[in-house]
This record gives C-alpha cells, sequence and structure tokens, in this order.
C-alpha cells in the first residue's frame, strides 16, 4: 500500500491545529467559541488546498502548449503546491468567514499564527521523504544521496522542517507569552519570521527547474515571494490598533 507522505502530513498539521485551537478558545485567547472550530477548519482546508495549488499555477507553472485542461490550477492530484498561494487562499476564507460569522479577523489570524508552524513542520518532512524540492549540491558531512543520484544535496527541506517549525513556533508563542501583543502583532511576527527564514534557507535550496533564478542571478521566485511577505508583515506590525478584546459568542444557528 502507498503511502501519500504529503496528504498524511496535511492530515497530521490539520487534526493538531484543530485541537490547539480549541484550546486556545477555551482559554479565550481565540475569541471564538470552541463550536466555531470545526467550521473555520473546513473552511480553512479550502483555502489551503485551492489556494496552494492556484498560488503555485500562478508563480511556478510554465505551460507546455496548449495541452493542459481548463482545470489545471486547483488540479491537485497532478501535484504542486505553493505555501506563498495557500497563504493568501486562507487569509481570503478567513475573512470571508469572520465577516460571515461577526468575529473578530485579526484575533483568529493571531491564532492560525500560532498553529500553523505545526502544519509546516510536517509538511517538509514529506518533501524530504518524498525526495522533493530538494537542497543544492553540496559536499557538507550531512548533505544527502537522494535516490537516482550519486551525489550530496544540502537537505534543505530538514533546514526548513526545523526552522519553520519548532523555531517560528517558538518565537511567536514566546513572543505572545512575553508581551501578550495587541490583535495583528502575533500574524505580523509570523509573516516577518516566515520570510526571513524561507528567504535565507532559499540559499541551500535547488532553484524550481522550470524557472531557475528570476532576479539578478540569484534571487529565486521563493525568495522574491518571501521578501513580500516581510514587507507586508512590517506594514501590518506598524498598523493603528483598535481591538476589542471583548468575547465574540458563536451562534451555531446563524
Amino acid at each position: 500500500m502507498a503511502v501519500r507522505w504529503y496528504g498524511l502530513a496535511y492530515v497530521m498539521g490539520f487534526v493538531l491545529a484543530y485541537a490547539v485551537l480549541r484550546r486556545f478558545s477555551r482559554r479565550n485567547v481565540l475569541r471564538i467559541s470552541v463550536e466555531a472550530i470545526g467550521d473555520l477548519m473546513s473552511w480553512l482546508v479550502a483555502g489551503v488546498i485551492v489556494g496552494g495549488r492556484a498560488g503555485w499555477w500562478l508563480f511556478y507553472h510554465r505551460s507546455v502548449g496548449g495541452t493542459e485542461p481548463w482545470y489545471e490550477p486547483i488540479a491537485i492530484w497532478h501535484g504542486g503546491m505553493s505555501f506563498h498561494g495557500g497563504l493568501v487562499g486562507v487569509a481570503i476564507v478567513l475573512l470571508l468567514w469572520t465577516k460571515r460569522m461577526h468575529v473578530p479577523f485579526w484575533n483568529v489570524a493571531d491564532g492560525l499564527a500560532m498553529v500553523a508552524p505545526i502544519g509546516l513542520f510536517f509538511g517538509r518532512i514529506a518533501n524530504f521523504i518524498n525526495a522533493e524540492l530538494v537542497g543544492r549540491p553540496s559536499n557538507v558531512p550531512w548533505a544527502v544521496v537522494f535516490p537516482g543520484e550519486s551525489f550530496g544535496r544540502h537537505p534543505s527541506q530538514l533546514y526548513e522542517a526545523v526552522l519553520e517549525g519548532p523555531v517560528l513556533l517558538a518565537t511567536v508563542w514566546l513572543y505572545r507569552k512575553r508581551f501578550q501583543p495587541g490583535d495583528g502583532q502575533t500574524a505580523a511576527l509570523f509573516l516577518i519570521a516566515y520570510g526571513l527564514i524561507r528567504f535565507a534557507v532559499e540559499f541551500t535550496r535547488q532553484p524550481d527547474e522550470q524557472l531557475g533564478f528570476i532576479a539578478f542571478g540569484w534571487l529565486s521566485m521563493g525568495q522574491l515571494l518571501s521578501a513580500a511577505l516581510v514587507v507586508g508583515g512590517m506594514l501590518l506590525w506598524v498598523r493603528p490598533r483598535h481591538a476589542s478584546r471583548e468575547l465574540t459568542v458563536f451562534n451555531p444557528i446563524v
């Protein structure tokens, strides 16, 4: 029986995020009721999958001619997902969901920023197991020889798993605990920290074959998109805040 590691990573990420968000709700860190979490997760799954695939098609895909079906931008079974596209998808569905349920957008965004590293960790581990999104050739002592190759590469997927997972998770959690920031501040920190981590690790990651370096002869698409995240996070960081800290009650009948 074949194991679909990337699909399994998605399941693990969403299940653990669901459990943590429920705990946040009970402790009033997340100002929506526990009953709202399941509905929110279904929207987030759609945002991640559709946004991730559409982002890959928009940013990384290169057409091979007029032979592709019309549904190619969302054909996740063909492979190819983009974190940056998934992030945009989550932002869109989160905006729609919070407007529909009359709950605070930035408070929920902060909660998601505190659980997103869980899914990122499992996703990068799956990338490593699948020998995809490999690192650049290297002779460092911990270089990995992937199946079908005779030379070592940086295990960039593992670099990303550690930095985008436990390190990023600890960063946003400790910041939240230490400074008790206003709504939107934790989400801003997540964007800045992820963007910086991804930008740095891309120097050890093999550029996408169909794109190569797309700016200055050394910048990859992932680095350009991550730089945009850093700028966006900084703008969000300094924006005026008028956060309400009243508990918002979710009515499941609405």
